[in-house]
C-alpha cells in the first residue's frame, strides 16, 4: 500500500475521516461489497482532486466540475468500476483512460502494481500530475495521448478502465487486453449510456451489460 501524505485539510469539517468514512457506508448502501475496494476510496482523500471551493462537496455521491467540461465522477461509479474491474483478484498493470483530476488513478494505486493513465488534456494532466506528486504516489504513470489509441508499449495489461463513454470500445484498447483481463467502459452516446464488462478470453472477447450510467464523452485527439 501506499502511504497517503496528510492534507492541511484532513480532520476537519467535511473533509474529515468521519466525513469520508460516512461515504463509504453510503457506497456499502449501494451495494459495492469488494472490501478492498471501500479501504482504498477510504485511503484516499477526494477533497484534493477537486478545488478547494468544492471541497466541501467532495464525499458527496456526485459527480463535481473539475475544469474544460470534465468531472470528477460519482463516488459509486468509480467504485463500481473498480470492484467489477477488479473480480475479487488482485491487479498487477492496469490501464486508466481518462485521467482527468488524477482520483480515480490514485484509486487503483491501492488496488494495483502499476497504474498508467492517458489523459487528452494537457492542463487537466499537469493537476493530476501535482496532486499524485504531492500524495506521494509512486507506481502511476500519467501521459498526455489519445485514450482511443492505448499505450501499446507497455501492454498488455491485465484491466482496462474508461472514464468516459464512446459508442463501442476502440479496438486498440481491446488488442492490448491480456487474455484473461478485463474492460471497463460507459458506453453509448448522450442519455443512453450502459456500463459494460468485456473479458478477453481464448475464444475471444465476451460482454456483459451491467447498468445504466451517465460520463462525460470520449473524445479523440489531444488538447
Amino acid at each position: 500500500m501506499v502511504a497517503v501524505k496528510p492534507s492541511r485539510h484532513d480532520g476537519i469539517g467535511m473533509t474529515s475521516e468521519r466525513t469520508r468514512l460516512r461515504m463509504i457506508e453510503r457506497l456499502r448502501e449501494k451495494g459495492i461489497k469488494d472490501s478492498d475496494v471501500l479501504t482504498a476510496m477510504a485511503m484516499v482523500p477526494r477533497h484534493l482532486f477537486v478545488s478547494e471551493a468544492l471541497a466541501i462537496r467532495a464525499y458527496e455521491d456526485t459527480a463535481l466540475p473539475i475544469g474544460f467540461g470534465q468531472t470528477i465522477s460519482h463516488p459509486y461509479s468509480v467504485a463500481r468500476m473498480i470492484e467489477v474491474l477488479r473480480n475479487g483478484k488482485d491487479m498487477q498493470r492496469v490501464l486508466e483512460v481518462g485521467c482527468g483530476c488524477g482520483y480515480q488513478a490514485a484509486v487503483l494505486s491501492k488496488l494495483a502494481r502499476e497504474v498508467y493513465s492517458i489523459e487528452r488534456i494537457a492542463n487537466l494532466l499537469g493537476h493530476a500530475r501535482r496532486t499524485i506528486r504531492a500524495l506521494r504516489i509512486a507506481n502511476i504513470k500519467v501521459q498526455h495521448g489519445d485514450g482511443h489509441i492505448g499505450l501499446a508499449e507497455v501492454a498488455p495489461f491485465d484491466g482496462i478502465i474508461l472514464a468516459a463513454a464512446g459508442a463501442e470500445a476502440p479496438p486498440a484498447l481491446l488488442a492490448q487486453l491480456a487474455e484473461g483481463g478485463r474492460l471497463v467502459m460507459p458506453r453509448g452516446v448522450g442519455e443512453s449510456q450502459q456500463m459494460v464488462l468485456i473479458e478477453r478470453q481464448a475464444d475471444g472477447y465476451h460482454e456483459q451489460v451491467l447498468e445504466m450510467v451517465h460520463f462525460v464523452p470520449l473524445l479523440p485527439g489531444v488538447a
